[in-house]
């Protein structure tokens, strides 16, 4: 790039579109691609990154680049590449995307590497591979031809709770590390890394292995990029944010429990990791497998039509997979056990595994100790002021959480739109069913893994230390137990109530099949048998029966009957338009706006369905309303949306958020 003149770069806002700039004399050697520089940008400093060269710049008056902040390029072409067709996928800025592949300080513009933060020494000989059964080496093949060919392919790889998923993964890697090559593991959430760091670090040695998650300290983070992107490692484990590691010679990308919600980004840029892995493969001409016991029905859908399929149908060792008992809560109010947490059953099967030395787990979707208070004498319920939500007692802090905005209030002991002492607290969080089973079983050790509880840095880890040493005998918690734990000593499995199933979203079925079964798979992992018990008030919704036979199958015909009558995704794709602001008149007139600009421009087979107000129509005081695109393919949405988006005047005071392939 020796004496450019002018550069494009991508500033760190949301704009769609790049900008030119001059390079000073003394600057045209070190502007080139992928360094970030400062930039001056209305009347204020930016920080941007050099994307391209210009010949001739758009405007007749260009301004002079500020400082070049690095020596060396920070993101390589690949990553490059990638953070621009994610922008023009999913309606992002390229300045946007290109933040979300920088770790925290350099997305600040610092460029010095804060310091080595000491650890404590750790043994961690590489562990032999397994012998692997028949079903694993017929899947692990075809896999290791396309990394031996340098072939782009994506597999889905279905297997059942405990059938060797991860030993497939592992030995993929060696081979693809004896090629000197490298690669990259994704876990939906961060309480699922020790585990996986434990298990990937304990085959290819601690100093082979590089970790990256959201709750490292920046520091150590910072740290592991450098080694990440200096080529010391060769395996990257992590959350989300893991995909755009800076790794050379990238090999293999793996996305475990594929299906998982998680792997979609809230905020802009609003990204789906499995999307975005297949296609940083397809740039790296390297497979990816998305891994899973219950895939996601688009996958799943992909995967006779594209994808390869690779299937898992037995648990290693033969251990039968767990039975399971549908207990119809309906039932235990004629029994006498009306307003009681746990059923008959799982009361008695919890008392039996404490007395066998074994282990539990309990699951419910709802933290805090009750989800909502209720005035019983004017039956008011309890809301938070800047949301549209009831609030939450967190028994701890004997205070109200709204579980949107987290604004917190003290408990009233009266009503106070009565003034009534009739205040109830209603409903079943997490903390509820920890204080109920001290008080039914007062020698248990319980423990509780929810947001509330895991707040702390190291956490996680801490917990499922302790559960793995059984110092805990019940754990008790939300969606962090209900995925990927493997410990032996659980036998019983419990879930208080399937509360995804009556959420208002087309995936509610598919949500709630995937949770009991993946919480179901956590018991009788080893070679004591494990049981499992679902308390619910739907017991002959087809998810839940499928679920309780492990049946995928089944659950699967089902379920893409349904999508392909209502034609909703995968017969479709879908963009969620959201339009928020303090003032509700507001929000309504420019989501009419938008429809009638997208009826306007759109093309002719894309559905507009809205607006209307969101399911939660007020958060965090602003109102928010949504229109809901649905067309046959993602081509016929994204580029005339953001033609259409162009000829749309968002008012001052209001914000529009694009969300492709939405998940709620």
């Amino acid at each position: 790039m020796k004496g450019t003149r002018y550069v494009e770069v991508a500033v760190d806002l949301p704009l769609t579109s790049t900008f030119h700039y001059q390079v000073p004399q003394a600057s045209r050697q070190q502007a080139t691609v992928g360094k970030r520089v400062w930039v001056p940008f209305r009347n204020r400093q930016l920080l941007g990154m050099v994307v391209g060269r210009v010949k001739r710049p758009e405007v007749a008056r260009v301004k002079p680049i500020g400082q070049v902040i690095d020596e060396e390029p920070v993101l390589d072409g690949e990553l490059l590449d990638l953070t621009r067709w994610m922008a023009e996928v999913y309606q992002a800025g390229w300045g946007e995307t290109i933040r979300t592949a920088l770790p925290g300080p350099l997305r600040r513009g610092r460029f010095r590497m804060e310091s080595r933060v000491e650890e404590a020494p750790v043994a961690v000989i590489p562990s032999a591979p397994h012998t692997l059964n028949t079903e694993q080496e017929r899947a692990l093949k075809p896999i290791l031809q396309a990394i031996a060919r340098q072939e782009h392919q994506t597999f889905l790889l279905h297997g059942v709770t405990a059938s060797g998923k991860t030993e497939v993964y592992l030995q993929a890697i060696q081979d693809l590390i004896s090629r000197g090559r490298s690669a990259i593991v994704l876990v939906p959430e961060i309480s699922l890394t020790p585990q996986t760091i434990e298990r990937f670090q304990s085959r290819f040695g601690r100093e082979a292995v590089a970790v990256l998650h959201s709750g490292m300290l920046e520091s150590q983070r910072l740290k592991e990029w450098h080694r990440i992107r200096s080529s010391e490692v060769r395996v990257v484990v992590g959350a989300r944010s893991a995909l755009f590691a800076p790794v050379r010679s990238l090999g293999l990308i793996v996305l475990d429990e594929e299906h998982e919600p998680s792997y979609k980004q809230a905020d802009s840029p609003r990204y789906h990791a499995r999307e975005v892995a297949i296609r940083r493969g397809e740039l790296a001409r390297a497979p990816v497998i998305l891994g899973s016991a219950t895939p996601s029905v688009e996958s799943y859908y992909q995967a006779h039509r594209g994808y390869h399929l690779l299937e898992l149908r037995e648990r290693i060792e033969e251990v039968p997979l767990p039975e399971v008992q549908i207990v119809d809560m309906r039932r235990e109010f004629g029994r006498g056990r009306r307003g009681k947490i746990f059923s008959r059953s799982l009361e008695e099967a919890i008392g039996n595994c404490l007395q066998q030395k074994e282990q539990a787990i309990l699951f419910l979707n709802r933290r805090g100790f009750s989800t909502f208070v209720q005035c019983r004498s004017c039956g008011q319920v309890l809301k938070c002021s800047a949301c549209q939500v009831s609030l939450n007692y967190h028994i701890a802090t004997q205070s109200l959480v709204c579980h949107y905005c987290h604004a917190s209030s003290q408990a009233p002991e009266i009503c106070p739109h009565c003034q009534s002492e009739y205040v109830r607290f209603q409903g079943i969080g997490t903390q509820r069913v920890e204080s109920e089973l001290a008080r039914i079983f007062p020698q248990a050790r319980i423990a509780r893994m929810d947001t509330d509880a895991t707040r702390l840095r190291g956490s996680h880890a801490r917990i499922l230390n302790d559960f793995k040493e059984h110092k805990i005998d019940i754990l008790v918690g939300t969606q962090m137990v209900a995925k990927g734990l493997d410990f032996p000593r659980v036998t019983l499995v419990g879930v208080i109530s399937d509360t995804a199933l009556h959420l208002a979203d087309f995936r509610s079925a598919e949500r709630t099949f995937n949770l009991l079964t993946q919480v179901a798979g956590r018991a009788g992992r080893g070679r004591l048998p494990g049981r499992v018990i679902v308390q619910t008030y739907t017991p002959h919704h087809y998810a839940i029966q499928a679920a309780s036979r492990h049946d995928y199958q089944a659950f699967y015909a089902q379920e893409i009957a349904a999508r392909r009558q209502l034609r909703l995704p995968p017969f479709s794709r879908l963009v969620q338009l959201t339009v928020r602001s303090l003032k509700e008149s507001k929000a309504f007139s420019a989501s009419q706006e938008i429809e009638q600009v997208c009826r306007q421009r759109l093309p002719s087979e894309v559905e507009i369905l809205g607006p209307a107000p969101a399911m939660i129509h007020r958060i965090r005081r602003q109102y928010r309303w949504q229109l809901l695109l649905k067309g046959p393919s993602l081509d016929s949405l994204t580029g005339p949306l953001a033609a259409a988006l162009r000829h749309c005047t968002v008012p001052r005071g209001c914000y529009l958020a694009v969300d492709v392939d939405p998940l709620s």
